[in-house]
């Protein structure tokens, strides 16, 4: 009798660690997501993007807003746990780099290729 006591004891000691460990990455940047870049040489940009994950890595495209204005893939998206650096092509250059670093639950602050300030606001649905 004891010894089922203490293996029904390790089970359900078992059951509980698992229920306070995480079992999907924390998907922080995942959402929607208004996105403003200043000072462009066609001014300041705006684009929205949602940003969802599929096998494990988030993805998504940067929609500039505006009429007639093409979508624009993401190519590859780096996580780290604060910060997010998002490449994606433009019809004028190739390989642009965002980085984007989070400030708080609901804004991220960066730049684009090093030169234009961005900053991002999660879109509240």
């Amino acid at each position: 009798m004891k010894k089922a006591n203490f293996f029904l004891f390790l089970i359900l000691l078992g059951l509980s660690l698992t229920s306070f460990t995480p079992l999907a990455p924390d998907d922080f940047f995942a959402g929607k997501w208004e996105i403003t870049v200043l000072g462009t040489p066609n001014g300041d940009a705006k684009m929205t993007t949602e940003l969802v994950r599929k096998d494990g890595k988030l993805t998504g495209e940067l929609k500039p807003v505006g009429e007639g204005a093409e979508a624009l893939p993401i190519s590859k998206i780096e996580e780290e746990k604060e910060k997010l650096t998002i490449y994606f092509d433009h019809p004028q250059a190739s390989g642009i780099a965002m980085e984007l670093t989070k400030v708080d639950d609901d804004h991220l602050k960066g730049s684009v290729m090093g030169s234009f300030e961005a900053s991002a606001v999660r879109v509240k649905q």
